[in-house]
């Protein structure tokens, strides 16, 4: 099992800055949606350089050409970049044949996908890399848990490896490792926090037991 950091509302001296604090202790970071907005593919090329012990996710979401977006996210140093599960079946498979091609990974992301049990089967099915169960910023405040969607995922799931997202603390992470998804992915419950190493060093020992 796994630690990712997602890393969402910082520039990239900020992401660097947060990154230096706590690199030991992850095995991914996250470039998040936000910050690839504001900053375009340079903070995935920079962050790649600035930790190149580190593997880098690029959470593009792609949702139309698949093969291009994963071409320039790997050419800027991602290992890893996201794909949206609603997204079309020929979105996906261009995404991991480029993917394959640049040696990187696809993660598909199952946010706004109304049954999770079915497009999870049929997405396991296409090749990508890892499945997540992702309550996204919206869901949360409403109190949207991705909890029983890795459950079910998990259940149905022969090939990918499973991935959950959304509001994990240090308080819920023993549920969700019983779960035993392969990558726990948080960002709050260690950006969030005063003493992110800290955080980030119990997260890692608590994950590391699996």
């Amino acid at each position: 099992m796994e630690l990712q950091l997602a890393l969402d509302l910082v520039d990239i001296p900020g992401a660097k800055e947060i990154v230096n604090e706590v690199a030991e202790y992850i095995d991914i970071v996250e470039i998040g949606t936000p910050i690839v907005i504001n900053e375009g593919l340079r903070a995935v090329k920079e962050l790649k350089e600035a930790f190149p012990s580190l593997r880098v996710l690029a959470d593009l979401k792609i949702m139309d050409a698949g093969g291009y977006e994963v071409m320039k996210a790997s050419e800027a140093g991602a290992s890893i970049i996201t794909v949206l599960g609603v997204s079309d079946d020929s979105t996906i498979r261009g995404a991991v044949e480029e993917a394959r091609k640049q040696n990187t990974k696809v993660m598909v992301d199952m946010i706004n996908v109304k049954d999770i049990e079915q497009r999870a089967k049929e997405i396991d099915q296409m090749g990508v890399d890892y499945i997540c169960v992702h309550s996204g910023y919206d869901h949360q405040a409403a109190g949207i848990s991705s909890f029983e969607d890795l459950l079910t995922i998990k259940r149905v799931v022969n090939r990918a490896k499973t991935a959950i997202a959304g509001g994990i603390k240090l308080s819920t992470l023993p549920q969700v490792i019983a779960a035993g998804p392969d990558l726990v992915i948080v960002g709050g419950g260690i950006t969030g926090q005063d003493d992110k190493r800290a955080a980030a060093s119990q997260m890692k020992q608590l994950v590391s037991q699996v």
